[in-house]
């Protein structure tokens, strides 16, 4: 993709755990270069599998950071999860760990569950708590895999495993197909898209993340989004060529893409 095409672009959708940050750590120059991006007037979304953590309490840890955004830029998985299981009236149990599940404060989560949610909840994926999930869905309960992660970046050189795992292990137990809601499924990036405006023109939008599946395949690919790869957070060296069609771009850092773009 040339440089000139790189400054054609009208929004750009941000994954955070990996690209912005790795935990506590900024990735480098990237508050600077959030900053560049709307001085520049490209429209700032962030799109985030995170499910580790509330929306509220992600935004506290991102504004900590030094980042400057508004509460309404953020959309992660956890929240078209909760919409999912208002929408379906559902009983859920949940697989999230005890800060995620202020989220679900307002949600009936009494049994019999209709529903069984499953996020990145290391405390939770214990032989009980698994157990009950899968004889919830014995009972009927539907499944939900909030994302399908195999791993995250926990810190700089430590690689963890993701909620996927655990996902296909109920999937295979109870011989159940979950039902996915946030990155990489096609929904998820539109309810982005739509929010910016540009849901008619995601050609003109750039998805940059760490993960060449999670992030830049699946829905990212089918909308034609420009997508470019950071080697930062979970990426692994030539994770670009595991990409079902080829990317845009891939980058050291988030602030590389944004100097091709903005300088």
């Amino acid at each position: 993709m040339s440089t000139a095409a790189y400054k054609g672009l009208k929004g750009v959708l941000l994954d955070l755990s990996g690209t912005l940050h790795i935990d506590n750590v900024v990735t480098p120059r990237a508050i600077e270069a959030l900053a560049n991006l709307r001085t520049a007037g490209i429209s700032v979304r962030f799109v985030t599998n995170s499910t580790k953590t509330s929306d509220e309490r992600l935004y506290n840890k991102l504004t900590k950071l030094g980042f400057a955004l508004d509460r309404s830029e953020i959309f992660t998985s956890l929240s078209a999860a909760k919409r999912l299981v208002k929408e379906r009236n559902h009983r859920p149990l949940l697989l999230l760990e005890d800060n995620a599940l202020e989220q679900f404060v307002d949600i009936d989560q009494c049994a019999p569950y209709t529903a069984v949610v499953v996020g990145l909840a290391p405390s939770k994926f214990d032989y009980a708590h698994m157990n009950q999930a899968f004889g919830a869905l014995l009972s009927g309960a539907e499944l939900v895999g909030i994302h399908r992660g195999k791993y995250y970046a926990e810190t700089e050189n430590k690689l963890s495993m993701g909620p996927g795992g655990f996902v296909a292990a109920l999937e295979y137990a109870a011989d159940k197909k979950a039902i996915l809601v946030g990155k990489p499924m096609r929904e998820f990036y539109e309810l982005a898209l739509k929010d910016m405006g540009l849901l008619g023109s995601p050609g003109s939008v750039a998805m940059v993340g760490d993960d060449v599946l999670a992030d830049l395949g699946g829905g990212a690919q089918e909308l034609g989004l420009v997508r470019f790869l950071v080697r930062t957070g979970k990426y692994r060296s030539k994770d670009e060529e595991k990409a079902q069609a080829p990317l845009d771009g891939v980058f050291d850092t988030f602030a590389d893409i944004v100097d091709a773009m903005v300088s």
